[in-house]
């Protein structure tokens, strides 16, 4: 009878885990923090506001934080020695992580251990839109952060890629041709190194300025980055250079933009007939620029509200039942779905959790 009672505990423990571990992963919603945290989306708003009416061009800073971090496996918030901070296309020019570290620090003396580094980005980027573009969206929620950090997995579309490329690398991701052309709108902010600039002034095929520039606009951007110089900025948009818009577009179509992988946007006839779009209704561009938004925050991310409950669950099943993982693991796996796994955890929580959790 001893041995039976100890079968059933171990197989209704390893049941019990296995279902929590299936129901982890959970979509995002809406209001995720309503009842844990009801002044979360309050607290990062408020603490962003203040710091991009400020300076807005840290709001470039965080939308490009949001779209390297969405973009790179899953939200990692753990620093190694070498992660992705460290990457070529992230180190020394990530701006507004201090933001983020004040909207966090706030957050944990309200709410301690609720609100996700991934989930105040994602509000952060809400709200540097709302100041410097004028609109807002709602922002789903219920991302944990990511616990790996490797500079080997990041692989972001470069200043000068095509437009081929630039589709491939979004599909790659799960979004459209038509987000890509709508995220391209945040390079109507911002500034970049002239490093990046000077190779489309004065070497382009080894000797002079890219021909697909407006020759004034190379004659402006070479006083802002003189061929000598070694360091110096300009802003991505000379225009509107502290408005979230749709003069981006307009730009590229007046080619007048930095990098060539903007400018690459007039190569595809669809790509060409967005641009044109957006350029001539702002309204159209903010809908989808909103839309592709949420859709760059789903990418990959982990979710679920379980995860100590979890880390609890597998410690205390070591103990009970290591020296019979294997055989109980393979029953479990095969019928996860089946009523007499569920029956047992009923059980289990219903009869005996006072003899197991002690």
């Amino acid at each position: 009878m001893k041995i039976c009672w100890i079968w059933f505990l171990k197989l209704s423990l390893l049941c019990m885990f296995l279902m929590m571990a299936a129901e982890a992963q959970q979509p995002l919603k809406m209001g995720f923090y309503r009842t844990t945290c009801p002044t979360a989306e309050q607290i990062v708003r408020y603490t962003v506001s203040k710091a991009v009416t400020a300076n807005p061009g840290m709001a470039a800073g965080i939308l490009r934080l949001f779209f390297h971090d969405c973009f790179v496996r899953v939200r990692s918030h753990y620093r190694t020695e070498e992660s992705e901070q460290d990457a070529g296309a992230n180190v020394g020019t990530l701006r507004g992580l201090e933001i983020i570290d004040q909207a966090k620090a706030k957050l944990e003396a309200a709410c301690p251990n609720t609100v996700s580094c991934a989930d105040i980005l994602a509000f952060a980027a809400r709200d540097s839109t709302a100041v410097v573009g004028g609109f807002s969206y709602t922002v789903p929620a219920g991302r944990r952060d990511g616990r790996v950090s490797n500079i080997g997995e990041v692989d972001l579309p470069s200043p000068d890629s095509d437009v081929e490329a630039l589709k491939r690398a979004f599909v790659a991701k799960g979004l459209s041709v038509g987000d890509m052309v709508a995220l391209s709108g945040a390079h109507s902010i911002g500034r970049s190194g002239c490093n990046f600039v000077k190779p489309r002034l004065y070497s382009f095929n080894g000797t002079h300025a890219d021909p697909s520039l407006d020759p004034n606009f190379v004659a402006v951007l070479k006083k802002k980055c003189p061929k000598n110089g070694n360091s110096g900025t300009t802003d991505l948009d000379l225009a509107t250079p502290n408005r979230l818009d749709n003069q981006y577009y307009r730009n590229v179509k007046q080619h007048r933009v930095l990098f060539s992988s903007d400018q690459a946007l007039l190569d595809s006839p669809m790509t060409a007939r967005t641009v044109a779009k957006y350029a001539s209704n702002l309204n159209a561009w903010r809908n989808d620029f909103a839309a592709a938004m949420i859709r760059l925050g789903s990418i990959e991310v982990l979710t679920g509200t379980k995860e100590a409950t979890l880390k609890f669950l597998a410690f205390r099943h070591n103990q009970v039942a290591s020296r019979s993982r294997k055989n109980t693991q393979g029953i479990c796996l095969r019928s996860i779905g089946h009523p007499h796994c569920q029956t047992l955890l009923r059980s289990l929580v219903l009869k005996i959790s006072s003899r197991v959790f002690v």
